[in-house]
């Protein structure tokens, strides 16, 4: 018994000790790669990307504790009700790092365009409406309207959707329109995905990784730098908001990465002369997030469950694809692995209907129809299931 408790205590020993080499290794590194001449050796060799990536990989990882110790110390905590999968509080400031990380990287690089500060700029705005709802709940309204303002403010520095040419009678207003509705429906989105452990953090990583990949070999340089700053920051935090967490997104980090992501569809340019590739690029790479809105919010009005813009921001229910997957059986960490895999089809669909011609793009097109057909069958199997009384939450989900 002895020695079994001896051992105990080395082994979590030599955790701590592993813990502590690797921040401080993170901290050298970091350090060397904020002194001026830092970032030279990846200008140089045109992978000034990977730089971008590494700072903002690095603060995430050595803010993430500190955010951690902050949220128990202010008691921002994310407590367990009757809706929620987890058993005990867990500290919901996460998106704080995530935020810090970008806004540093994003500042260091020293590549700026109006594009890009005014996206940055409304995107922190939205983060501290969103810290302010996590701390002190605000009504839905107030929420909405700052929401709206901040989409004018981006939508001013030319962030703005071009579905129809500006030729047109009153096609500015539309696109006007239309570039509000994109960025709350995205930001809501991700925010509806944030309901298991990794999973929203992980699809935005995914996505912008999607983007960066169209957007680096195209030249597309301010949004190449964002992209992969927003990449090394969610990939930063996984490791601390993967099963079981240790601290959550919160609704600040999940709508600020919601409206980010939202904000870099906008940017980009995904087809030369081609508007129906450049239309559908970015609702393949965000086509999950998209349809688990628009499926859920059909239901939900279907069923009679909400009434107008207000019931629907308040409305919380596990009727997701995630909770509707956990429904049939499979776990957390199936579920989201499962809804990642199915993002990545569809992305990597985006980034060749680029280059297929019209037979390739109506066989992509095919294949992701499919695809979403497949997600419809699961998500009414998911809802029969949660109508069967002897369907319960396995206990490796509660925690």
């Amino acid at each position: 018994m002895f020695r079994s408790g001896f051992l105990s205590i080395m082994a979590l020993n030599s955790n701590q000790s592993w813990h502590k080499a690797y921040y401080i290794l993170l901290v050298i590194l970091l350090v060397a790669l904020m002194q001026p001449s830092g970032g030279t050796w990846a200008f140089i060799h045109d992978i000034r990307w990977l730089y971008v990536f590494l700072v903002s990989f690095i603060i995430t990882q050595l803010l993430t504790p500190i955010v951690i110790k902050l949220a128990f110390y202010f008691k921002i905590l994310d407590y367990p009700d009757a809706r929620k999968i987890h058993g005990h509080p867990i500290p919901r400031l996460g998106g704080l790092a995530i935020v810090a990380s970008i806004l540093i990287a994003t500042a260091r690089n020293l590549q700026f365009s109006p594009q890009l500060l005014g996206l940055t700029v409304g995107c922190a705005l939205i983060y501290l409406i969103g810290l302010i709802d996590d701390v002190h709940p605000l009504p839905a309204t107030p929420r909405f309207i700052a929401q709206i303002v901040i989409c004018l403010m981006i939508i001013k520095s030319d962030v703005v959707l071009t579905v129809f040419p500006q030729t047109w009678l009153f096609a500015k207003y539309v696109n006007v329109a239309l570039t509000l509705l994109w960025f709350v429906g995205i930001a809501n989105a991700i925010n509806f995905l944030d309901g298991v452990d990794g999973l929203a953090t992980g699809m935005i990583a995914l996505c912008a990784l999607l983007f960066f990949s169209i957007a680096w070999p195209t030249r597309q340089s301010y949004l190449s730098y964002i992209t992969i700053a927003t990449a090394g920051a969610c990939i930063g935090f996984l490791p601390y908001n993967w099963r079981p967490a240790k601290v959550f997104l919160g609704d600040a980090g999940a709508t600020f990465l919601g409206f980010l992501i939202a904000g870099l569809a906008v940017m980009g340019s995904w087809a030369h002369k081609d508007p129906a590739v450049a239309l559908s690029t970015p609702l393949l790479i965000l086509g999950i997030p998209i349809f688990d809105m628009i499926y859920i919010t059909v239901s939900r009005i279907k069923n009679d469950l909400v009434h107008n813009v207000k019931e629907w921001l308040e409305y919380t229910g596990r009727d997701h694809f995630h909770h509707r997957l956990m429904h049939l059986g499979l776990s957390q960490v199936q579920t989201v692995l499962f809804i990642w895999m199915l993002n990545l089809c569809l992305g990597l669909g985006a980034l060749v209907i680029r280059d297929t011609g019209i037979r390739g793009s109506m066989l992509l097109l095919i294949q992701s129809v499919i695809i979403f057909v497949i997600v419809i069958v699961l998500m009414i199997l998911g809802k029969d299931a949660t109508n069967k009384p002897d369907i319960k939450w396995k206990s490796t989900d509660i925690y």
